[in-house]
Formats: structure tokens, sequence, C-alpha cells
């Protein structure tokens, strides 16, 4: 299983920065959640391009692209 690395801390910053007032620790964990997701999500498909190019290296490019 993939180790999560996104802090608690920050997503309670980003839904404060969004205008919440108070944010519960189950709100932070289901955001963590869904945005670590997404990541894994984009990370594989910027892989998928990076080597479609025959590349080894993920760019900028792929990133944008993959998460289209």
């Amino acid at each position: 299983m993939v180790k999560r690395v996104l802090p608690l801390a920050a997503m309670e910053k980003i839904l404060k920065k969004a205008g919440a007032e108070r944010v519960s620790d189950k709100a932070k964990i289901a955001l963590k959640n869904a945005l670590e997701e997404s990541a894994e999500d984009i990370g594989a498909k910027a892989v998928r391009l990076a080597m479609h190019a025959g590349r080894k290296t993920i760019k900028e490019g792929d990133i944008k692209l993959a998460s289209k």
C-alpha cells in the first residue's frame, strides 16, 4: 500500500482559504483522500505519457495533459 503524504494541516488551510470558518477532522481526511487519489491518477497518466514519448523524466506538460 502506498504511504499517504499530504498533511491534514494543509487540508485545513485549503478549506479555510475557500471560506470555511471551521473544519472537522473527518472533512480534512476526506479532502486528503480525494486529493491523493486524484494525484495518483494524474501521476500514473503522466508516467504513461512520458514513456510514450520515450522519456524517463516526467515534465510539466505531461502533468498538464494528464490532468485534463
